[in-house]
């Protein structure tokens, strides 16, 4: 008996403010209205280590990178089922968040060490989207969401983290798309690439009338 073939995933990367959450749910809707059935799952998972690890990013990005990283480690058994059960899972973030944002603020050995822990730790994502958009134009939006910010939607923090993204998406050669976009337009665009990936869905067979199969 063969062994169903996992999920795609497929994780969405960029700055706060890109959208990200947004196209998750809009990938969601469209892969539904073509047969597909996906999931979207968010990081961190688990909403105290998040906390923690944002508030220990200022002083320390490596204790940060490493909550963030005993959160992924906590969840895989999570999204190893979503993987086993659908053909497609859409993750907001993964451990290239981390080497981006707490990644760019350490020193070249650690952030290999980083890397190399986070391969162990979680599941490294078939296929990565990056939505670019300025800082100035990430600020913007996360001004309109009220007046808090979080520890890292910073301008200087995230003008650091946005260079390092695009050093990720050069290594590994990620699809980049332009943030400002509409949501439903990326969907498509993103839809599109991966379609092609994913198992066609069964078609159910109509039943011939009786007087033509006799």
């Amino acid at each position: 008996m063969s062994r169903r073939r996992p999920g795609l995933l497929v994780a969405l990367e960029g700055i706060d403010g890109a959208g990200k959450s947004t196209l998750a749910a809009a990938l969601v809707r469209v892969a539904a209205r073509h047969g597909v059935r996906a999931v979207a799952r968010r990081e961190p998972a688990d909403r105290t280590l998040g906390r923690l690890a944002q508030e220990a990013s200022l002083r320390d990005p490596w204790t940060g990178a490493v909550y963030f990283t005993v959160d992924r480690f906590l969840a895989r058994p999570a999204l190893e089922r979503d993987l086993a059960g659908c053909p497609l899972v859409i993750s907001d973030r993964s451990f290239y968040s981390t080497l981006a944002y707490q990644g760019s603020a350490l020193r070249r050995v650690q952030v290999r060490q980083l890397e190399a822990l986070s391969r162990r730790a979680t599941r490294r994502p078939d296929r990565v989207i990056l939505l670019a958009l300025d800082p100035a134009e990430a600020l913007r939006r996360l001004g309109l969401r009220g007046p808090g910010r979080g520890p890292l939607e910073r301008r200087r923090t995230l003008e650091r983290v946005a260079r390092a993204y695009r050093a990720l998406a050069r290594r590994h050669r990620w699809r980049v798309l332009d943030a400002r976009r509409p949501p439903r337009e990326l969907a498509e665009t993103v839809w599109a690439g991966l379609s092609r990936s994913l198992p066609r869905p069964a078609r159910v067979a109509r039943r011939r009338p009786a007087e033509e199969r006799t």
